[in-house]
This record gives structure tokens, sequence and C-alpha cells, in this order.
């Protein structure tokens, strides 16, 4: 993640909380230094601590950051995560900019963790999507790596996936596969959906070498990696939770992929406290 990435995204989150200026703060003294400490009520992955840090960074220089966790460490309610000293005022207005950041990719990072965690003695790679969250793409897919999964292309931009409209208008399956591998810069993956083994098949006669899997059952995944022999790489996906995700695993698809991992998530309960 390139620090100039991180202070855009950062610029812009302090822009729609500050506004203006921050009326509360005016209520304490301008010249008054403070210390304050981060905590987790929840236990989780920590995951943004620079983006954390770049929000206080922005609001005033002099902000000093000591962190006594790092991205990736497991984390566990009570435990103090890092001391922040500098104005006050400072302090106050960085806070919930700061904090949103970090509860969010936590929690982003945290939900995969337990995703990975529950596949970790099976060949399989666990993938985000691109249900990210509205202006938090690249940070989520960071998020996601720290919990020890896997990103998918970052946007429409960097790989092609050709999915049922996509097939629809384009005339089939073999045509489009035809088109996309003539269209592919050097390095650019394409990967195409199909909904039945019959699609599979045409599929892989074309040539595809990334197949998605879209909401097949777990009889019809290993009919299908059957019937792949390892031509090509299976990723799985459609509605998979932690409660099938393993049933999914040992079908022998080679990826599954999660939208949930950065739609639904549930950011960590973390407090900062002037001390």
């Amino acid at each position: 993640m390139s620090k100039a990435h991180i202070t855009f995204e950062v610029k812009n989150s302090l822009a729609e909380d500050l506004g203006s200026g921050d009326l509360t703060v005016q209520l304490l003294a301008e010249n008054r230094l403070a210390t304050a400490r981060v905590i987790t009520r929840d236990a989780g992955v920590l995951c943004g601590t620079a983006w954390f840090d770049e929000c206080f960074a922005q609001v005033d220089k002099n902000c000093v950051v000591n962190w006594l966790a790092q991205d990736g460490d497991a984390i566990k309610p009570g435990q103090t995560l890092c001391e922040i000293s500098g104005a006050a005022r400072s302090l106050l207005t960085a806070e919930r900019s700061a904090l949103n950041w970090l509860q969010t990719l936590s929690g982003t990072a945290t939900k995969t963790r337990d995703y990975v965690n529950l596949v970790a003695d099976i060949q399989v790679q666990i993938m985000d999507t691109r249900k990210t969250l509205p202006g938090m793409r690249a940070a989520q897919k960071y998020a996601v790596t720290i919990g020890g999964g896997h990103n998918q292309r970052v946007g429409l931009f960097d790989g092609i996936l050709i999915k049922e409209n996509h097939i629809a208008a384009a005339g089939g399956i073999t045509a489009v596969l035809a088109q996309a591998f003539q269209l592919a810069p050097a390095g650019v993956s394409v990967q195409i959906e199909v909904e039945n083994l019959e699609q599979l098949e045409e599929a892989l006669a074309a040539g595809a070498k990334l197949i998605l899997l879209d909401n097949f059952d777990l009889e019809t995944l290993v009919a299908a990696v059957a019937l792949n022999a390892q031509r090509a790489q299976l990723e799985a996906s459609g509605g998979i939770t932690t409660a099938t995700l393993r049933e999914v695993a040992l079908t022998g698809v080679d990826r599954i992929s999660i939208g949930a991992l950065t739609k639904d998530v549930h950011a960590l309960d973390l407090s900062l406290r002037i001390i």
C-alpha cells in the first residue's frame, strides 16, 4: 500500500468529518497537552496502523503515536494498542477518523483470519472480491492480506472476469474467451464464470485456465473438479459462509472467493481515552 494512497484516503476522511473546523475542541485551551491510549474491547487481528498514524499527522504533525502492537498481531480485550501524545485539541480532532480506519480494517482482517483458519489444513486459497466499502477498496484489500487471504483483481482495469452478462452480450463462452485472450495484455488474468458442468466443459475446451464456479452445490463441485482434471484453476463462489467453507474446500477447488470478507464487516470495538 503506497504512502500516497494512504495520504489521499485519510485526507478525504478528515475532510468529511472536519468540514469548516472542529467546533467542540474550541472548549479546550489551545496550549493544553495530553496523552491518550487506545484499547480494544474485542479480540481480533490488528490492521490499519498506517491510516491511524496519518490521521494524526495530517491534523498535527507534532502528534506522536507509540504502537504496542502491529498490523497482523492477534489482539485481545483490554489490550492497549498504542499511546498518542500531543496537543489535546489535535488528539480529539483526529480521534474519530483514526479509529474509523483502525476498527474497520481490523474488522476486515479479523473476518479474513477466521475464514483462513477454518481451512488452514486444506490446500485452498481464500480470495476477496470487488464487493468492498465505497472509497476503501485498496485499504480493505490490504486488510484481507493481513488476515491471510488473497486479493482478486483490484478493479475492472487489472484483470478480466467474464460473467453471465458478458457471455450473453458477446455471443457465448467460446466466442467471448477468444476475444478475451486476444485483448488481454501480458500478465493480465482472464477468468470466466460458469453456471453448470456443460458450460465448464465448453470453457475448458476453449482454453480457459481460470474458471469461477458460480453457486455450484457440493455434489456438482466434486463433479467439476473431476471433469477439470487439473486443466484449469477452479474457484468456488456464491454464498459461502463459515458453516459451509470446509465442505466446499474439501471438494478440491483451488480457490474460494467470499464477498462477505469486505462487505459484511463487523468493526472491532476500539476506544481512545485521555489519560
